[in-house]
């Protein structure tokens, strides 16, 4: 979570109030944040002759973008102890409406845009600091380091109307940046800034791109190129008594936010507070062309035995409205409806998605140690493992009293280790493929847990042989009868690698598994006649005469070694099906997976013994 550093006597004036560490501390922690350091006590240092003032390191919830700057805090602290009002933000209507219209080329590089003035504000030092704090910090944070947005102030007094926002090769565009004299043009600003350490983590962005991103005034003065850097022609100073914030866009949302929170956290330093001079920004070829900022009240319905049911409360609709005006919202009782109740969300509060939002913020705001306490449930569960996860360890124990070693390989696996390699074909309708995956090594969802076996076996052949590992884990297989279009299948699966690896050492292993499973063995012949041995005799289906059990048929497959592998086959119930395959695999499966000795393996499919 993100910290802030703000001067602390500065933030008791604005709050009206003198606090100790304990009780300021208190105060964030009902508020939902967090007093991460005072540093009333720690030695600071000397700046001019006169010592730095202590600050208040406060942490702050990943989503309050409204609580980045000192504004923010220290309105919404107000606000929350009842010493000042929510604002009404609202937006002006100048005699001329400024425009910023888009060339059709930015779609080629950055796309979105947007644009807002505040006029006749007031900066001292501290609050210059502070507007330029917000920005790095939603750059850093929602921006994504600049890729989804880039935020540029300018002096509305240094430029004129109306202003461009163009693409254009790197050749055409010059300019000198911000704090230089230097006219340059974008390709040669990119190798002047390629070691800069600011600036240099963020020429990526656009560096490989066609056209560059590039702002105009009407005197085709360069006012930005975004997301790169600022004109030094209109930068900001503490004298700047107009401001003019564009904002720069590949995601609508974070556009939208960002817009927000730049233009209602500091017009509270404007002449007439919270107050917005809109820009129109002219889109004619996306059908985008608008006014923004947006700062328009959001409007949702809640329901009043939601908040009162999940906080343990039973308060009245006009309590609970009178609590939520604590967090800045505008609540009130619907007129037809008393389990409803009307929320304008301001457009500080981006965060503020659905209901249980707001539920939260209720109990924020009646306190969380002053919630009623009660028992989780009158009823008494008991934990027990799902059936297949139980049948698994069982499988697991046997597994490992025999003598062979449990491994855990990824789940991911390339196309050809699934398939090729093994000497099996897709058919497309079998494995889920990764649409965009970052490495040949992880492209599909393992359909069999043969390939993480020989890629463990391929990494130890250094160990002394004969190697014997086995896993039981999940597979995955497309099912477009499952809302998920896919199914997870537990399997289990051993191999035996060595000198000599012979048919026995994985249909020992299979024997035993199933004696312990008290599933018999029979042959299939004797198994479709209803002959079977004493043996065979403990599971009979009903009223068919066929015993119930399992056996071997041999299968010409291209993973095994001809006359050397076998399927199993298990009927339950008289229902028969095939749970699996067994044998020694064939030389051009060795060879793929860099193996010298042979390879005996067994894999079933679990979950047709539930």
């Amino acid at each position: 979570m993100p910290t802030i550093s703000v001067d602390k006597y500065k933030l008791f004036e604005a709050l009206g109030q003198k606090f100790t560490t304990e009780e300021f501390e208190d105060l964030c922690f009902e508020f939902g944040i967090e007093l991460d350091e005072d540093t009333e006590n720690d030695d600071r240092p000397v700046v001019d002759g006169k010592q730095v003032p202590p600050e208040l390191k406060i942490e702050i919830p990943a989503n309050r973008y409204d609580l980045l700057c000192f504004e923010g805090i220290a309105l919404m602290l107000n606000i929350f102890r009842g010493t000042a009002p929510s604002p009404v933000y609202r937006l002006t209507k100048p005699a001329k409406l400024e425009t910023l219209t888009v060339s059709k080329e930015t779609a080629r590089v950055r796309p979105l845009v947007a644009a807002l003035i505040l006029r006749d504000i007031t900066f001292t030092q501290d609050s210059y600091d502070s507007f330029i704090s917000l920005q790095d910090k939603l750059h850093q944070n929602l921006a994504r380091q600049r890729t989804l947005v880039s935020i540029g102030t300018h002096d509305l007094d240094t430029v004129k109307g109306p202003f461009t926002y163009e693409a254009l090769k790197p050749e055409d565009i010059s300019f000198a940046p911000l704090n230089k004299t230097q006219v340059m043009n974008a390709k040669e600003l990119m190798a002047f800034y390629e070691k800069d350490k600011h600036l240099g983590r963020f020429l990526h962005i656009i560096r490989d791109a066609p056209v560059y991103p590039v702002i105009y005034d009407a005197n085709r003065t360069v006012l930005s190129l975004p997301p790169i850097i600022n004109g030094d022609h209109s930068k900001i100073t503490t004298n700047t008594k107009n401001v003019l914030i564009e904002i720069t866009a590949t995601d609508a949302t974070k556009l939208d936010i960002v817009a927000k929170i730049m233009a209602t956290m500091f017009s509270v330093h404007c002449a007439d507070k919270f107050t917005i001079e809109p820009v129109q920004i002219i889109s004619d070829h996306n059908d985008q062309t608008r006014v923004t900022p947006n700062i328009e009240l959001r409007k949702t319905e809640v329901e009043v035995d939601y908040l009162n049911n999940c906080t343990g409360l039973a308060e009245n609709p006009e309590t609970l409205a009178s609590l939520l005006s604590k967090m800045a919202y505008i609540t009130e009782p619907h007129p037809e409806d008393a389990n409803l109740l009307h929320v304008s969300i301001p457009p500080t509060r981006c965060d503020v998605l659905h209901q249980c939002d707001v539920m939260e913020d209720l109990a924020i705001c009646y306190g969380y140690n002053n919630l009623p306490r009660s028992s989780p449930s009158k009823s008494a569960t008991i934990g027990a493992p799902l059936m297949i996860n139980k049948l698994s360890d069982i499988i697991r124990i046997e597994a490992a009293m025999a003598g062979w070693r449990e491994v855990m390989p990824l789940t991911l696996c390339s196309h050809d280790e699934n398939f090729a390699w093994l000497n099996r074909t897709d058919d497309g309708k079998t494995a889920v493929r990764l649409a965009n995956p970052k490495s040949l090594e992880y492209q599909v969802v393992r359909t069999s847990l043969l390939p993480g076996l020989l890629k463990t076996i391929r990494e130890n052949t250094a160990h002394a042989v004969p190697l014997r590992v086995f896993e039981t884990g999940d597979v995955v297989f497309k099912d477009a009868s499952q809302e998920r279009q896919a199914r997870n299948e537990r399997h289990f699966a051993a191999a035996w690698y060595g000198k000599t690896s012979g048919f026995e050492f994985v249909h020992g292993l299979l024997d035993r598994i199933l004696l312990m499973l008290k599933t018999a063995f029979v042959t299939h012949e004797e198994g479709l006649s209803g002959k079977g041995s004493s043996a065979q005799a403990t599971l009979t289906a009903a009223g068919n005469g066929k015993p119930d059990g399992y056996w071997i048929e041999e299968i010409n497959e291209g993973t095994f070694f001809p006359g050397r592998g076998a399927a199993v086959w298990l009927r339950a119930n008289g229902v028969e099906a095939r749970i699996g395959e067994l044998g020694i695999l064939h030389p051009t499966v060795l060879e793929k997976f860099e193996l010298k000795y042979p390879v005996s393996t067994l894999e079933i499919n679990l979950e047709a013994f539930l």
